[in-house]
């Protein structure tokens, strides 16, 4: 036996056990997953049974107690301040995370850095008792009590602005040095660099923080539950009261039986579903543009 032969069967025990534990890690992951799809499934079956798809798009309103289960006003008030808070968070954090990697001197980018990361690890209820005490205000001359989508969607923007700036600046840090040092030996300007090099380096990095970003601001329940109105109708401008799928949950669960119990498990779904959807298109397109 040679000296190295010990070390060698060593490194092969604890290879093999790292494959093992993460495996198994990875199977949890994925039944963990499958899990909650069949219990949502399940809980939601008896609505699905008993009253169908249909008449969640075509009763005419949101009172289930009286037999009405219309969820469109929810599902568009979901996807409107997810769309919202995107429009406005995608460049502020892109630009946070450029600031920071490209623009800012040294001192200036740790402390940057620092302030953003204490941003997303604010609780969602103080941004929403931020929201509501600081911001409803200044919305109410605009009209209504100023609980509303516009409420909602500039909330839950700056909640999820530290997720896309985050991730962002760690995919422009990894970019390969050469690639930044070889675009300014050829002469091309700091913005040239960024706009040519970085980001289309970095932009599996971004895709990512776009999509955590996306499923939190889907997923948010307290922040918008406080500032959204919660009126289950349809708006017609963007200081009209809202409610959302999450928020929808959290009011009524509470005290839902039967029937109405199952319709808001079906609520549940719906929103799964839509998250896996978005994933599914985000991998196509990223799948289809690298082919």
């Amino acid at each position: 036996m040679t000296p190295s032969s010990p070390n060698t069967l060593f490194r092969f025990h604890i290879d093999r056990w790292l494959t093992l534990i993460t495996r198994g890690a990875a199977i949890i992951s994925a039944a963990v997953v499958l899990l909650v799809v069949a219990f949502l499934a399940m809980e939601s079956w008896p609505a699905l049974r008993d009253i169908g798809l249909r008449r969640f798009l075509t009763d005419e309103s949101w009172h289930p107690l009286s037999g009405s289960f219309n969820l469109v006003p929810m599902i568009t008030g979901t996807a409107l301040t997810t769309t919202g808070a995107l429009l406005i968070a995608v460049p502020l954090g892109i630009s946070s995370a450029v600031f920071g990697q490209f623009y800012a001197p040294p001192w200036m980018a740790v402390w940057h850095r620092r302030l953003v990361e204490l941003l997303a690890g604010i609780p969602s209820v103080v941004f929403g008792l931020w929201g509501l005490v600081v911001l409803v205000p200044l919305l109410a001359p605009l009209g209504g009590s100023g609980q509303s989508l516009l409420a909602a969607t500039l909330v839950l923007s700056l909640m999820i602005v530290p997720t896309i700036a985050l991730t962002s600046h760690s995919a422009l840090s990894s970019v390969p040095h050469e690639l930044i040092a070889g675009g300014a030996a050829l002469g091309l300007q700091r913005w040239a660099i960024v706009w040519r090099i970085a980001l289309p380096a970095g932009k599996a990095g971004i895709k990512t923080g776009l999509l955590l970003a996306t499923c939190r601001a889907l997923g948010e329940t307290m922040a918008v539950l406080m500032l959204a109105g919660n009126v289950p109708r349809m708006p017609d401008s963007v200081v009209s009261p809202i409610r959302t799928l999450t928020a929808n949950i959290a009011l009524e669960m509470g005290y839902a039986t039967s029937e109405h119990r199952a319709i808001l498990f079906v609520s549940g779904l719906v929103l799964l579903s839509v998250v896996s959807l978005f994933v599914l298109v985000i991998d196509f397109v990223g799948g289809w543009k690298n082919a």
